[in-house]
């Protein structure tokens, strides 16, 4: 990883095509200004965490109510064959 230190208005080049720059510092935090094609995709790491975390919850759900299906069909038919 590469750490560098920026002041308001500083900017960083990375490529051809992206700068970041420093739009402001605050106790609260500091705010990021990007420019890049539109192509390149820009999110918060911890969106991306997040979704992934429900969509793979959505994936656990989906799954075991499947096999809580199953189970109840299973259950049904050994009821039948008595």
């Amino acid at each position: 990883m590469l750490v560098l230190t920026r002041r308001a208005n500083e900017s960083i080049l990375i490529g051809d095509d992206i700068v970041v720059t420093i739009l402001g510092v605050t106790p609260g935090g500091v705010r990021v200004g990007i420019e890049a094609p539109h192509d390149k995709r820009i999110h918060r790491a911890e969106i991306v965490v997040a979704v992934g975390d429900e969509n793979q919850d959505a994936v656990q759900s989906s799954n075991d109510v499947s096999a809580e299906e199953a189970l109840r069909t299973a259950i049904g038919r050994l009821g039948a064959a008595r």
